[in-house]
């Protein structure tokens, strides 16, 4: 299954570029999911290679079915991260990160696309929203900043403009929201 995984799911191919920018640049990248880690870890492998043992990965884990062992048909189930109704909340992943002084808070950046981000998205500075998908609105809507993504390079040319001081996260939030507004998110429509 793992395997077949790998072979057939295609990452953004700018991830590796991001990812070593951000290595580089000792900027922690924290893999935070609703997916399980084995396969999460094996797509990364083949993503990124060996640097993909350094990312911290946040997510639901497999586990044996009582009375069953794990690798015989329906031997294991999903041992979800958090007991919610998310299986995986991930505001409870950043929260701490959010709550800490100011400081000694980090900057948190988070890129999302679906239901499953919702939670995550008022606990993060800058969240990257994928293009065309229903989170922008959400976004939009709870006055949530955000950004627009259509791929890895776009956030690791945003990371990189506030890293270096030339665009601050509320610029780049504004920006997103203009893109919204102006039809550009890749939504059907304008907000009015």
């Amino acid at each position: 299954c793992v395997e077949y995984l790998v072979k057939n799911i295609k990452l953004d191919p700018h991830f590796n570029e991001y990812y070593q920018w951000a290595l580089k640049n000792q900027i922690p990248t924290v893999i935070v999911s609703s997916g399980m880690q084995p396969i999460i870890r094996a797509v990364l492998k083949n993503l990124v290679g060996d640097d993909a043992d350094k990312l911290t990965i946040v997510c639901n884990e497999p586990e044996a079915r009582p009375g069953k062992k794990f690798e015989e048909e329906g031997g294991w189930q999903i041992k979800y991260h958090d007991d919610s109704g998310f299986g995986h909340d991930k505001s409870l992943t950043l929260r701490p990160y959010a709550n800490l002084p100011a400081d000694k808070r980090p900057t948190l950046f988070y890129a999302g696309d679906g239901v499953s981000d919702l939670s995550a998205a008022r606990e993060t500075d800058l969240l990257f929203a994928k293009k065309g998908r229903d989170l922008i609105k959400y976004c939009a809507r709870e006055e949530v900043p955000f950004t627009v993504f259509e791929d890895w390079s776009s956030i690791l040319a945003t990371v990189q403009d506030i890293v270096a001081g030339k665009k601050s996260v509320q610029q780049a939030a504004d920006e997103g929201y203009k893109a919204y507004k102006e039809g550009g998110a890749g939504l059907n429509g304008a907000a009015k």
